[in-house]
Formats: C-alpha cells, structure tokens, sequence
C-alpha cells in the first residue's frame, strides 16, 4: 500500500447509489473518490481528465455500459484499474468483465461488505470474485454447456454492440451518427449487420436482445 491514497472515478447513474457507495469509500483513510460519472462515456471522459488510480463501474448505465467504459478504458487509460460494481450475480457478465479488463467484479448487495477490500485486492494486482462465486459461475457454466447455447453479445463488434445499445434506447440513426461521429449509412450498414447476425428483424425484437444480454435496463 502506498502512502498516498488510491484515487478512485465512481460511475453509476443513480445518484443515490453513487452517495452511498461513496461514503463507504471516503470513509477508509487510503481511499478517496476523485470524480464521479453518470454514464459510461462520462465515465471514459472522467478517467481521461483525472487519471484515477481505480474506476468503479456499473454495468447498466445510458450511453456506455460499465463493460463498454471498461474496455475503452483499457485501451485508453491503461494505468486505471477497473473494478465493475453490479446488482446482476450473472456469469456471463463476469466473464465479459475479465474480458474488457476488468480486475474484480463486486455485487451491489454486499458492496458494504466487499468493496473496500475489493479495491485494496485490485490495487495489490490481485483479482477479486464475490464470496461464493465460484460455485455459481461453475454450476452456470456447465448448465449452459448441456444447454448448449452462449447467447452472449461478444458475437458482434465493438462498434456494432455500440450501436446496438443506442438503437434500443430510441435515438435515431442521425443521432447516433452525431454521438458516434460517424455518418448515418454507417450506422444504418451496422444496424442491418447486427440484425442479419442475431437473426431479429425489427427495433423491437433488438430492444428486447437488449435487455436480455444486460445492455439496457427494462
């Protein structure tokens, strides 16, 4: 442990859940909340300015996701280590968040419990698991095996699970070309690769797959 604390971006985009996480943070004397994000790109902005030492991510959030933030993060923000802060006790997520950088993966419920120690894990280099976990990832895993199904979203792109999520939030292929500042037949191409990919044919259908894989919030 260093002297001087370990400096921390905390994205969620409740406000609430960001007071009380953040209390628990600020309360340990080698801990200190720096910035603080709404949104995934917020976030990704947020580690840009402020360089943290660890960010604390949400997966559901608007804009980017906690593991879309995390992934650009490792891109871009190498030195911060990322920690993803969730309510869902999902494999598959878990796995996504090792595979975007992630160094731990903490549930909201026990977040009193295991998030300082998570922290303090992650600045150690160690990776940190929930308490019980193994049994519940291993037991997923091999259910989904005989199964015999993944249904994860890792079969599209980066930039096409962007624009996926976008559309299911009901912003326009204009406005997704401005957010992404990419033209509008790039997105619709995208649109019309992601659709043929998942095998759906409407809005509806993708903003369903949405909620299904953890993109958007029902």
């Amino acid at each position: 442990m260093t002297d001087s604390p370990t400096r921390i971006l905390l994205a969620d985009d409740h406000a609430l859940v960001r007071r009380g996480v953040r209390l628990i943070l600020d309360a340990e004397p080698d801990l200190t909340v720096v910035a603080e994000a709404d949104d995934g790109a917020e976030a990704v902005a947020r580690a840009r300015e402020h360089r943290p030492d660890l960010a604390v991510l949400d997966i559901a959030m608007p804009r980017l996701t906690g593991l879309q933030a995390a992934r650009e993060l490792s891109r871009t923000c190498p030195e911060t280590r990322i920690l993803i802060l969730t309510m869902y006790d999902n494999e598959q997520y878990f796995f996504e968040a090792l595979g975007a950088g992630a160094s731990g993966y903490v549930l909201k419920s026990v977040a009193d419990r295991d998030l300082v120690e998570a922290c303090r894990a992650t600045m150690r280099g160690e990776p940190f698991l929930y308490p019980g976990a193994v049994d519940a990832l291993i037991r997923d895993h091999l259910d989904r095996v005989r199964e015999g199904g993944t249904g994860s979203s890792r079969t599209l792109t980066d930039r096409e699970e962007e624009i996926l999520k976008l559309v299911a939030e009901g912003h326009t292929s204009q406005r997704i070309a401005d957010l992404l500042v990419i033209s509008p037949k790039t997105v619709e191409r995208h649109r019309a690769n992601v659709l043929q990919k998942l095998g759906l044919k409407d809005r509806l259908e993708l903003t369903r797959y949405a909620i299904r894989v953890g993109l958007i919030e029902p």
